[in-house]
């Protein structure tokens, strides 16, 4: 954990306005998300050594599971004194690649910037999670809504997707 901390502190003046939608109609909207985001670029050990460790996990899911999942992409995250991401979901049914949502934290915040989980279907909670260095949390993309509370303090994360290949004539869904 200590390696991917101090890339996020190497990092840190990169940090970029978080964006809601993707490609064309990506949008910079601070009343539904209001955090940072750096995308790994592979540009550190500590990102190259975590993508190999999410590769082992998605290589797992395909084997366990006949997933088809062919890759993973993911960012950096981090929040700050009154940052937040309101309710939403990673893929819209039958519209997205992406099939599961995992989010690590990676400090341990005194208090705020939990990850609320809502029941499929329903405004009923079904988890809320506390940020905890280290712990793993993943979940399906379009099955379960939710939303990350208010920042109290610093909350450093890495939110990442396992993809299929939704391409067709050989163009890859989505480029990158």
């Amino acid at each position: 954990m200590s390696d991917l901390m101090a890339d996020c502190y190497r990092i840190n003046p990169h940090f970029s306005l978080a964006g809601i939608g993707r490609l064309n109609n990506q949008q910079i909207d601070s009343t539904i998300r209001k955090d940072k985001t750096y995308w790994f670029d592979g540009s550190s050990q500590a990102q190259k050594n975590y993508q190999t460790a999410m590769e082992g996990i998605r290589t797992t899911l395909n084997r366990c599971f006949f997933m088809g999942l062919f890759d993973y992409e993911c960012h950096y995250a981090k929040y700050t004194l009154g940052d937040f991401y309101k309710k939403h979901v990673d893929a819209f049914k039958g519209r997205s690649n992406r099939v599961f949502t995992t989010v690590l934290y990676l400090n341990t915040p005194q208090q705020g910037g939990e990850l609320v989980i809502y029941k499929p279907k329903s405004k009923d909670i079904e988890i809320t999670i506390r940020p905890t260095a280290g712990t793993l949390v993943l979940f399906e993309s379009e099955r379960f809504v939710h939303e990350v509370l208010p920042a109290v303090d610093e909350r450093y994360s890495i939110a990442g997707w396992f993809r299929k290949n939704t391409s067709i004539s050989g163009i890859i869904d989505p480029p990158r």
